[in-house]
């Protein structure tokens, strides 16, 4: 039998799922970075909501410490430990801890894997297309809306740019004087 892409019937009703249905994605970068997770609200049809159950392996970090601005998100140990970074301090999380990660909370927050067992958890956050999210460790902002990433320093005031002089008096009139 093929392996079904969603939990949508022929109807279109999105119908219950064992987790392990929907598609495993295993995500390495370098040394440091790297996890597997399954996408259960996109195999289920959700696209407001975002719920993957995530695994990450002893001594590796999910992703960089980041902190959302416009998107909430919520994690919930089901299995194993790890280590919360957020911001400045640590905290061991374990089977049956919860966080939140309120949007705006100019805290970076990052999962790291400390022990010698791997750890499952669901990550929970809304999916919204029009949030930003910083960096601190390395001062990129990404901008979802138009799937670019800046640096932080590279900071503008208001009115940088702009010509502030008086226009002259066509321009302020708007009339064409030949």
């Amino acid at each position: 039998m093929p392996e079904k892409i969603s939990a949508l019937n022929a109807d279109g009703i999105s119908e219950p799922f064992a987790a392990e249905a929907a598609p495993l994605e295993v995500f390495s970068h370098g040394e440091r970075f790297g996890s597997s997770f399954r996408h259960l609200s996109s195999f289920g049809g959700g696209d407001h909501v975002g719920v993957a159950l995530e695994e990450l392996v002893p001594g590796k970090e999910k992703n960089p410490s980041h902190y959302h601005m416009l998107e909430e998100e919520h994690a919930y140990i089901l299995e194993g430990a790890l280590t919360l970074k957020l911001g400045a301090r640590n905290y061991v999380m374990k089977t049956g801890d919860y966080v939140c990660f309120p949007a705006g909370q100019k805290v970076g927050h990052a999962f790291f894997n400390h022990t010698d067992a791997p750890c499952r958890y669901l990550i929970i956050g809304e999916r919204n297309p029009n949030d930003v999210i910083v960096y601190p460790e390395s001062g990129r902002v990404s901008v979802r809306l138009t799937g670019e990433g800046y640096g932080k320093a590279a900071t503008m005031d208001y009115w940088e740019g702009i010509d502030a002089s008086a226009p002259d008096a066509k321009a302020r009139t708007g009339l064409a004087q030949e």
